[in-house]
């Protein structure tokens, strides 16, 4: 049995190739927003949140953030992609609590052994974030 999987992007082409891959090797994945991403963590128990660092809303680092600080989420896997010279992004998502950036061509390459690895975790995060 597998676990879920959070997606947090908003490149439909990227998103699609994540869920395509993920339907492969029969994982289960959601996708959501940063701000419905704080929320479903709540109300949802996830092996892993993978998020585009270059999220449109701005707020991928907020969120990684405010998961990280709350105990009942805080040791749900993190991973965020990034273009590779985004050197201050990345560093951000560290400082904000972020377990693994990685450039997105490196995470393209390694999707399949990624979802597997996290889908295959113990759940974590089984109540909501303090807001």
């Amino acid at each position: 049995m597998t676990g879920k999987i959070l997606i947090v992007a908003d490149d439909l082409f990227f998103v699609s190739k994540i869920q395509e891959t993920a339907k492969l090797l029969d994982i289960h994945l959601e996708t959501a927003s940063p701000e419905a991403a704080c929320e479903r963590v709540g109300k949802t128990v996830y092996t892993a949140i993978i998020v585009d660092l270059n999220h449109r809303s701005g707020r991928a680092i907020d969120m990684l953030h405010d998961i990280k600080q709350d105990p009942s989420s805080a040791s749900i896997p993190t991973l965020g992609f990034l273009s590779h010279v985004q050197a201050e992004l990345a560093a951000a998502a560290r400082e904000a609590g972020c377990d693994v950036v990685m450039a997105r061509s490196a995470f393209s390459q390694r999707l399949p052994e990624i979802l597997s690895n996290y889908a295959t975790q113990k759940p974590s995060g089984t109540s909501g974030l303090a807001r």
